[in-house]
């Protein structure tokens, strides 16, 4: 399926968009998924989405996450875990054909159009509720759909849709140290061809965008920050961030744009060390700072 060309929309009209976007907040075919492990041991990846419309913008983010797929090895599903599904408690996707969420408003027209129709498969979602439950971690079931985080990176990525996905939620109030943790209990998966993806922000402040893709020194600066720590696979600071990273606060008001990019770290298993794939900012603060990570 090719996408459509990028149709050029005011930035008065996307920042209009962005600062009335808020996060979801909790409230048919079936992929079948070998049970096999592949050759390729996969690394794990964190993507800054930025906003729904980056799919139509013409971004250096949009050309990087649509060569993505070709850097790594195919993955047999993935599991996404987004900044836009947050639950009070674990709680994994188990849809045999996730609907496409237009979770958003004050956005182009064609955007609603989209979907992305990926299978889901309600065996890896039971697999990784098992995982998780070896971990000492109880996780419930949904049957939800693929929220922005989720189908417009990989509606870039994966144009075909014809990979499963699987969603697992984010708890925010429970801190990084916890998202840490659930990423390590799934660690197995991207020895068994699964690609671990975390779909978030490496700032996320939408009350202070502005135009262009030159960052103010306090978005700069925790950007610099989080991708030394990352790429030394620091992990004790990458958790403390919240009172080591300059303007921490500023940068993520809410963390929950953040906490993907710590569970995408703990999946590549202790003694992880990150590489950044992209860099750049759009709407001045956004960073869209992209990463691997890869286990010792």
């Amino acid at each position: 399926m090719n996408l459509p060309e990028p149709k050029p929309w005011t930035r008065r009209e996307a920042l209009i968009a962005l600062s009335a976007l808020a996060c979801a907040r909790p409230s048919a075919k079936e992929g079948k998924v070998s049970s096999k492990p592949t050759q390729a041991t996969l690394p794990t990846v964190f993507v800054s989405h930025g906003a729904p419309s980056l799919i139509l913008e013409d971004a250096p983010v949009r050309a990087f996450l649509t060569g993505l797929a070709q850097a790594l090895p195919r993955p047999r599903a993935i599991l996404c875990i987004s900044a836009h599904w947050t639950t009070r408690s674990p709680r994994v996707d188990v849809s045999t054909a996730p609907e496409t969420i237009h979770d958003f408003g004050g956005f182009p027209d064609e955007l609603y159009r989209m979907r992305y129709a990926a299978p889901g498969s309600p065996e890896l979602a039971n697999d990784i509720v098992a995982r998780l439950a070896s971990s000492g971690v109880t996780a419930e079931t949904s049957t939800r759909g693929l929220d922005h985080g989720a189908w417009v990176p990989l509606k870039l990525m994966y144009p075909a849709a014809d990979i499963p996905v699987v969603q697992l939620a984010l708890q925010p109030h429970l801190g990084a140290a916890h998202h840490v943790a659930l990423g390590r209990a799934i660690e197995g998966l991207r020895k068994e061809g699964v690609l671990v993806l975390g779909s978030g922000g490496a700032t996320h402040n939408l009350g202070q965008l502005g135009e262009g893709d030159r960052p103010p020194g306090w978005a700069r600066a925790f950007d610099e920050w989080l991708v030394e720590r990352a790429e030394r696979g620091d992990e004790s600071e990458l958790v403390a961030y919240r009172s080591l990273a300059p303007e921490a606060a500023r940068n993520h008001p809410t963390e929950e744009h953040l906490f993907p990019l710590h569970a995408a770290f703990g999946a590549a298993g202790a003694g992880a060390h990150g590489r950044a794939l992209h860099r750049s900012f759009t709407y001045a603060s956004l960073s869209m700072t992209a990463f691997r990570f890869d286990g010792a």
